[in-house]
């Protein structure tokens, strides 16, 4: 009798609302995240060279790899190299350093892709832009597009368009500073960068080992299957290995 009246007045300690309540939200899993670790970090621009096998439909694996990972690209430009058989991608992405460590990942899983890297902050980087202004005072037009070092590749009664290269601050100060005339029309290509001295651009190739390992340690990305992971329909084992299990039982 004792018993059940200790069970029904309970344990002693705190009342539900005097107990401290935890802040932040639970996970997937059910765990309660540290809102100071699940705080966004601040994105930066980062330059990512990659080298691929010169052949037909690379670029589309490579964007809609963008497209569904939804990264943040400021701007992706392809071009041929010394080899016939690989061209250069460089994408420009504008991320936090888990977002850029993500795109170069998933960049490395794709089978076209031969090496993938960060170029460091004072690797070469340039951009080209075709701007074309009103031309009511050509002189000025010219005076101004002189300061930036561009040159003026047509003419009319009507308009004056002149070529800028260089960095994308200096790409960017050109157009500013030609606006005041009206513009046009602009086209600018995206960045095109290189590693500066001895260092190469492309990086140094995945060994085979290294990229089995990675693609066995990462063969989930969020709870969800890798980009080019091989899995079969059904989710059984390939090459009769169910039928090989089977057979060492009997």
């Amino acid at each position: 009798m004792a018993r059940a009246d200790h069970q029904r007045e309970g344990l002693a300690g705190p009342t539900p609302d005097e107990r401290p309540r935890p802040q932040g939200r639970r996970n997937k899993q059910g765990i309660r995240v540290d809102p100071e670790v699940e705080a966004e970090r601040e994105p930066r621009r980062a330059v990512i060279s990659v080298l691929v096998a010169h052949e037909p439909g690379v670029l589309s694996e490579v964007s809609s790899l963008f497209s569904r990972r939804q990264f943040n690209i400021e701007s992706l430009t392809v071009g041929a190299t010394d080899d016939p058989e690989r061209a250069r991608i460089t994408v420009v992405v504008e991320e936090p350093d888990p977002g850029i460590d993500q795109v170069e990942k998933q960049l490395r899983k794709l089978i076209p892709v031969i090496s993938v890297r960060e170029l460091d902050p004072d690797a070469v980087r340039r951009e080209l832009a075709i701007i074309k202004v009103d031309a009511a005072d050509p002189s000025e037009v010219a005076a101004v597009a002189d300061m930036y070092d561009a040159r003026t590749v047509d003419a009319s009664r009507e308009t004056v368009t002149v070529e800028v290269t260089g960095s994308r601050q200096k790409i960017e100060g050109a157009i500013d500073t030609l606006g005041q005339f009206g513009v046009r029309e602009i086209t600018r290509t995206g960045t095109a960068a290189q590693a500066r001295g001895t260092d190469s651009t492309a990086g140094t190739p995945p060994t085979e080992t290294t990229g089995q390992t990675e693609a066995a340690a990462a063969a989930t990305d969020g709870g969800e299957p890798v980009d080019g992971a091989d899995a079969s329909d059904d989710g059984e084992p390939k090459d009769g290995t169910a039928d090989d299990a089977t057979t060492e039982q009997a």
